[in-house]
């Protein structure tokens, strides 16, 4: 399968890049599609990561504003987990490991990959490489963020079985942390393992 670029606009650039294309892509039934017009967004790549307390049977989330949730019926401060953005020559664990810290006040001892997955690909390049990290849930309190980054977070502890309950009662609503609880439940027992609890 090929695509072919006829065209490359940048039409924005700012806290995103708005880029729009003129292309053509092959078909599966052979051939060439028309051309297409597709504008998307350029934000670079993103980390998240679910800290989990074994120990305890503990999760942290945290809480914040988010200005693509403005409008939402349930408000625009969502429960999520870690994240942040790759900056350039930084590997996602190091990401992983400096997102903990920064977000939720302690620092994860260990991390597992789950996946990669692209957050929204009709319209936009971002991807996220999803954690879980080993967290002593008992040191996470309190608000986070890094003030020149406006960032205004509150941590929450709870337990994994509440975590659960919140899941499937559609109190969560960002995708990484969804993405992320589903896998703990299916594959906990292997991560106590791996963490030899």
């Amino acid at each position: 399968m090929e695509v072919k670029i006829l065209e490359k606009i940048i039409c924005h650039e700012g806290f995103f890049k708005l880029v729009r294309y003129r292309l053509k892509h092959s078909l599966f039934a052979g051939g060439w599609s028309g051309e297409l017009l597709r504008e998307v967004l350029e934000r670079g790549h993103a980390v998240a990561v679910l800290p989990y307390d074994p120990i305890l049977e503990q999760v942290v989330m945290i809480e914040q504003f988010r200005p693509g949730a403005i409008g939402f019926s349930k408000g625009a401060w969502l429960w999520e987990i870690v994240a942040g953005i790759i900056e350039i020559g930084e590997k996602t664990d190091e990401v992983a490991y400096r997102e903990t810290q920064e977000e939720i006040g302690c620092q994860a001892s260990d991390i597992i990959h789950i996946n990669n997955f692209f957050v929204s690909p009709g319209s936009t390049t971002e991807t996220t490489a999803l954690f879980c990290g080993r967290v002593d849930a008992s040191k996470a309190n309190g608000i986070h963020g890094v003030v020149s980054e406006d960032e205004d977070i509150k941590v929450h502890v709870i337990s994994f079985a509440t975590a659960l309950d919140m899941l499937a009662n559609n109190k969560i609503h960002f995708a990484p942390a969804i993405i992320a609880l589903q896998w703990l439940a299916l594959h906990r027992e292997e991560v106590k393992a791996q963490w030899k609890i």
